[in-house]
């Protein structure tokens, strides 16, 4: 399936969870990482709390990830936190409208943000704004994308 912004869209929706802690940043980070480890190159898990940068948990797959996978968890984390969507959702949005995120935002610094798929907002039925961020670095920006849309989806099926 090729991914759209208005597809994305609704995967964002459809992962909202009822209730976000450290309890279930650890099971959806805990069944991130299986997945991951279906993959033969390696990845990290990263999940925080939005308003703290608390880490709640954080993981890899495997050995072989490098320091690198942590800048990159850090800038796609930023993209997440500024505009409340996830790194692919406003990698589409800008590829539709042809622009770069430094021509869109004019002071959006490439070192600090990554609009490349794989940081994705924890949003709760009823909160308002973002309450965590999920990263995944390491695979392709589909894949990393992906791996974490069907963690979340898993965890809500266990949750209902």
């Amino acid at each position: 399936m090729s991914l759209t912004v208005e597809s994305v869209t609704a995967q964002e929706e459809a992962c909202l969870l009822t209730s976000f802690d450290s309890n279930v940043a650890w099971e959806i980070g805990n069944i991130i990482r299986t997945n991951l480890q279906k993959f033969t190159r390696p990845a990290v898990v990263y999940v925080a709390h939005a308003n703290t940068s608390q880490l709640l948990f954080f993981a890899t797959s495997g050995p072989g990830t490098q320091p690198d996978n942590m800048h990159w968890v850090k800038r796609k984390e930023a993209v997440v936190l500024r505009w409340s969507c996830s790194t692919m959702r406003m990698r589409l949005g800008l590829l539709d409208k042809g622009r770069t995120l430094q021509e869109a935002f004019e002071m959006s610094d490439p070192s600090i943000y990554a609009v490349h798929g794989g940081g994705f907002p924890v949003k709760v039925k009823g909160v308002e704004g973002v309450v965590g961020v999920i990263v995944v670095s390491g695979l392709t920006q589909e894949d990393d994308h992906a791996v974490i849309v069907d963690g979340i989806k898993e965890y809500l099926a266990r949750n209902p």
